[in-house]
Parts: C-alpha cells; structure tokens; sequence
C-alpha cells in the first residue's frame, strides 16, 4: 500500500480551494471535494458516493466513477 500511495503521489498537486462555486450540492460535506476537483483541473472524482456529485460535476466537465469502475476503464484489470 505505501508503494502505491507514493506512486499516486507523484500525479498529485496542491490546489487552494475559493469556495467559489458554492453551494452546488446535496452534502455540503462533499462541496470542499467538487470544489478541488474545478480548481485542480481534474478530470475526475472517484467515490462510492457518486450520486451525491450529480448532476453537478458534469456542469464543470469532471467525471464521477467509482473506485472499481476506474479500475476496470482506465487501469484495463
């Protein structure tokens, strides 16, 4: 496991979170992670608590998939 979160680390960076674009979702609890995704860029968010960043995260182009479903797509295992 450690192997694998400094591998992981290597693709991550800081971003600074504006609060900006708040509120845009159900859980308030979620809107610090949707609001790094938009300033990080992201591409996407992997959670088992997708519903939650719907339809939401598609008004700023940024997938939700679950854990086993980027593992399947983009890992190809």
């Amino acid at each position: 496991m450690e192997r694998f979160l400094l591998a992981v680390s290597d693709f991550t960076e800081q971003v600074r979170v504006y609060y900006s674009y708040r509120p845009q979702l159900r859980d308030a609890n979620d809107e610090m992670v949707l609001e790094a995704a938009i300033h990080g860029r992201a591409d996407a968010i992997v959670t088992h608590n997708v519903k939650d960043f719907l339809p939401a995260s598609g008004r700023f182009g940024i997938e939700v998939l679950t854990p086993g479903s980027i593992i399947r797509t983009r890992l190809k295992l």
